[in-house]
C-alpha cells in the first residue's frame, strides 16, 4: 500500500563515460558493436550489458539495497498505524496521506528536474528522504505511537519521492545508448520487483527479532547508500534549449501538451491506463482468499495471491534477454498489455489456487515487459528537456492507475462476485488495447 521504490541514479565518474541524448557510441563508432552474439541459454538470460557501464553498475548496485529497504518501511508504516488504532480504517486513510503529495510533487518535480541540475535535485531529495526515514525511526524509538506524526511524515515522504522520480528516471537516457535502454529498464525493474518480494519477507522474519523501529533506523542505513552514490554524480544540467526554463504551472502544463502532441507517447500511458484500470484484481484478493479459495487455507491464498504478481515479474526480468533486444517497441508493448489482460481473465476462471497463481505470474511477465518497453518508449522518444515532465506524468499513472482499480474491481466484486469481476476486467483489457491498437496504428508501428 505504501510501496514507492527508491532508487539513486548515478552516472560515470566523468563525462566521458556517459552517454548523450543519442546514445553511446561503439568503439568502432556504431552502437551494434557494443551487441555481441549470444547463443544458448544465454539468448534467454537478462541482457547485461548496461553494467558494464561503471555509471549504471553503481545505478543498479544502490537500487539492489535501497528497493529491500525501502519495503521494510512499506510494512512498518501500516503496521504501527495498525497496532496505534486497531483499525483498518485509519490504514487507508493513511495511504490517502501518502497519495495526494506524491501526485502533486511528482508532477512538479518533473518540471523541476528539466530546469535545474538533476544532480542537485537528487542530492536534495535523496537526503530528504534519508532524513524522514531517520525520523520514523526517532518517533517509534521513543513511543510517541501519534498516528497524526506517521501520517505528516508520510506525506512529506512521498513528497521528496515524487520529486526523485522523475529526476532519476529522466537521467537513465544519458548513461546508456538507445539500444540499451530495454535492457536498463528490465534490469532495474527486476531489482525493484525483487525487493518488493524479499523487502516484506524480511520484514516479517524481522519485527519479532529486533522490533519494528529497527525496520526504520535500517532503512535510513540503506538510504545513506543513494546518498553516497549521488554524491559521486557528476553535474547533469539541463540541455542548451531547457538551460532558462522555469518550473512552474506553465512548464507542467506544457508536458501534458508535449504528450497530447506526440501519439506514441500518448498511446503508451493510454495502453497501461488502459492495463491497469481494467485488469489489476489486488482490490480482490481478500474476497477470493475468503471466498473463492477458502479451502486452501485463507492467510495462504493471500499471501500467494500478493506474491505471485511480483515473482512473475521477477522471472521475466531474468529471461529478459528473450525481448530486451527487440526494436518494435510500441508492437511489444501491445502484445505485453494483450497477455496481461489474457492471463487475468484465466486468472478469474480458475477455480484452483496453483492455477489462479500461475495465471498471475504469467500477468507479472508480461507486466514486466509492458514495463520494460514503455519506459523504453518515453525515453527515446521524447527530447531531453521534456524527459522530466513526461517521467512526472508517468509516475502519476503508475501510481494512480492502480488505486482507480481497487475502486472498480471493489465495487464490481460486490456487485457481481470476484471471479466474474475478475474475468470480465480482463477481457476488457484485451478488447480495449487491440482496439486501440487498431485505432491508433502510430504506437504498434513504433520502432527504435
Amino acid at each position: 500500500m505504501y510501496r514507492a521504490t527508491r532508487v539513486s541514479v548515478d552516472t560515470s565518474e566523468s563525462s566521458s563515460e556517459s552517454s548523450t541524448d543519442s546514445g553511446a557510441a561503439a568503439p568502432d563508432g556504431s552502437a551494434e558493436a557494443e551487441r555481441p552474439g549470444r547463443s544458448g541459454w544465454r539468448r534467454w538470460a537478462m541482457d547485461t550489458r548496461p553494467l558494464r557501464r561503471p555509471a549504471y553498475r553503481r545505478l543498479w548496485t544502490s537500487t539492489a539495497v535501497t528497493s529491500v529497504g525501502s519495503q521494510l518501511t512499506a510494512v512498518a508504516v501500516p503496521k504501527q498505524i495498525y497496532d496505534i488504532t486497531g483499525s483498518s480504517a485509519w490504514v487507508g486513510y493513511a495511504s490517502l496521506a501518502g497519495l495526494v503529495p506524491l501526485v502533486v510533487f511528482a508532477l512538479w518535480g518533473g518540471a523541476i528536474a528539466d530546469s535545474m541540475d538533476r544532480r542537485r535535485l537528487l542530492l536534495i531529495t535523496n537526503t530528504g528522504i534519508a532524513v524522514t526515514s531517520l525520523l520514523f525511526w526517532v518517533q517509534a524509538a521513543t513511543g510517541l505511537e501519534s498516528v497524526p506524526v506517521l501520517m505528516v511524515l508520510l506525506a512529506v515522504q512521498q513528497a521528496f519521492f515524487g520529486l526523485n522520480s522523475p529526476a532519476r528516471s529522466a537521467s537513465i537516457a544519458r548513461l546508456v545508448p538507445a539500444d540499451e535502454l530495454p535492457a536498463a529498464n528490465a534490469l532495474g525493474a527486476t531489482v525493484m520487483q525483487t525487493g518488493s518480494v524479499a523487502g516484506p519477507m524480511l520484514a516479517g522474519a524481522l519485527i519479532p527479532l529486533i522490533g519494528l523501529p529497527e525496520l526504520y533506523l535500517i532503512d535510513a542505513l540503506a538510504l545513506c547508500v543513494t546518498v553516497w552514490a549521488v554524491l559521486r554524480l557528476p553535474a547533469l544540467p539541463p540541455l542548451a534549449a531547457a538551460a532558462a526554463q522555469r518550473a512552474g504551472l506553465r512548464e507542467v502544463v506544457a508536458g501534458f501538451r508535449y504528450i497530447a502532441l506526440h501519439k506514441v507517447l500518448l498511446l503508451s500511458f493510454l495502453a497501461d491506463i488502459i492495463a491497469m484500470v481494467f485488469g489489476m484484481p489486488r482490490a480482490l484478493f481478500p474476497q477470493l482468499a475468503a471466498e473463492t479459495y477458502a479451502p486452501y487455507g485463507e492467510g495462504l491464498a493471500l499471501g500467494l495471491l500478493f506474491a505471485a504478481i511480483p515473482i512473475g515479474a521477477v522471472l521475466g526480468g531474468l529471461l529478459s534477454g528473450t525481448f530486451s533486444r527487440a526494436r518494435r517497441h510500441g508492437l511489444m508493448v501491445i502484445v505485453s498489455v494483450a497477455a496481461w489482460g489474457a492471463a487475468i481473465t484465466g486468472f478469474g476462471f480458475s477455480g484452483s489456487l496453483w492455477v489462479a497463481v500461475a495465471f498471475l505470474a504469467v500477468a507479472g511477465v508480461a507486466d514486466m515487459v509492458s514495463m520494460v518497453f514503455r519506459g523504453a518508449i518515453l525515453l527515446s522518444a521524447a527530447t531531453d528537456e521534456m524527459r522530466g515532465r513526461l517521467q512526472g506524468v508517468f509516475t502519476v499513472v503508475v501510481v494512480g492507475g492502480p488505486r482507480v482499480a481497487d475502486v472498480l474491481h471493489g465495487t464490481a466484486g460486490s456487485a457481481f462476485g470476484a471471479p466474474a469481476a475478475v474475468a470480465a476486467g480482463g477481457l476488457l483489457v484485451i478488447i480495449a488495447v487491440l482496439a486501440l491498437a487498431f485505432v491508433s496504428p502510430a504506437l504498434r508501428r513504433y520502432t527504435i
